[in-house]
């Protein structure tokens, strides 16, 4: 069974630095990849990169739907993100969250087209054409490994609000994992 490691939440220095390209596709890659889902579904999210983790490498994973309902798993390892041009570009203005700024959600345009090319965990090449969620989830997760966060793309004004809300969220359950802990150890 693989570990589920702890989220690396924002603040984090990983989060905000570009992360290095993969060069080793290895047992080490492939077992970070097993651990990266495991974390994902840990905290029941669609999507990961590998900095939300602690670990600054050109690696994501993803298990989302897209635009009909399909569902979609993978990994895409040093992936490249190209976008419909300007003049065939529909944005979808849907809400976007992140487990590494959990708890919150806004309202971000993305374009509704999405492809990511890159290699898979065995470094074949790969193609992934997503729709709806799943263009939502290539191009955050892509924003992950260029040292961005959702919240990068929002106006001043809402990253702000978004980031008092989720300090708020985290001092609201301070008291109550402190709580917890005492409980444990009675």
């Amino acid at each position: 069974m693989a570990e589920v490691r702890p989220i690396t939440l924002v603040g984090d220095p990983v989060l905000h630095s570009p992360c290095e390209p993969v060069t080793r596709f290895d047992g080490e890659l492939a077992t970070l990849v097993e651990e990266m889902f495991a974390s994902m579904y840990a905290a029941e999210g669609v999507g990961l990169a590998a900095n939300q983790i602690g670990v600054p490498l050109r690696v994501f994973i993803y298990d989302c739907p897209d635009a009909e309902g399909v569902s979609h798993k993978g990994v895409v390892v040093n992936p490249e993100l190209e976008l419909p041009s300007l003049g065939e570009r529909r944005l979808d203005a849907g809400d976007e969250g992140c487990l590494s700024v959990p708890g919150q959600y806004a309202q971000l345009p993305r374009p509704d087209r999405a492809t990511v090319r890159g290699f898979d965990v065995t470094g074949a090449p790969v193609t992934v054409e997503g729709t709806g969620l799943l263009a939502r989830c290539l191009q955050h997760e892509t924003d992950h490994l260029d040292g961005y966060l959702y919240i990068d793309r929002l106006p001043a004004k809402r990253r702000k609000q978004v980031l008092a809300a989720y300090e708020a969220h985290r001092a609201a359950q301070a008291p109550a994992a402190s709580a917890k802990a005492d409980k444990a150890s009675l």
